[in-house]
């Protein structure tokens, strides 16, 4: 796992209902931080993929931070953001925003 994801998990690890990745079953979200058993960011083929709502995915994807990301079944999705990675948005407050997001 890249190292900048490893301190993004760490400054997670520890907050109230958070798992780091490795922490449930399965292969999908292997490396997914998850609030209340659900994925709120991972680290997918090198990038920083967020859950976030649409309209804020909307957002990132028109300024160019990123793609909406697509789990190799043709369809990109609606509320996930694959970060690009020279974007320059702090991975810190957009995985507080998706986690808040996710939380509900």
């Amino acid at each position: 796992m890249e190292e900048r994801f490893e301190e993004l998990v760490d400054q997670f690890v520890g907050m109230p209902d958070v798992a780091p990745p490795g922490s449930t079953g399965g292969r999908f979200g292997s490396h997914a931080l998850r609030v209340r058993s659900k994925i709120f960011a991972m680290y997918v083929r090198g990038q920083l993929v967020l859950k976030l709502p649409k309209s804020r995915v909307d957002e990132l994807v028109a300024a160019g931070e990123g793609i909406r990301f697509d789990a190799n079944k043709g369809t990109p999705m609606k509320e996930w953001l694959a970060l690009a990675p020279e974007s320059e948005l702090p991975w810190h407050p957009l995985a507080e925003e998706a986690m808040t997001f996710v939380r509900g």
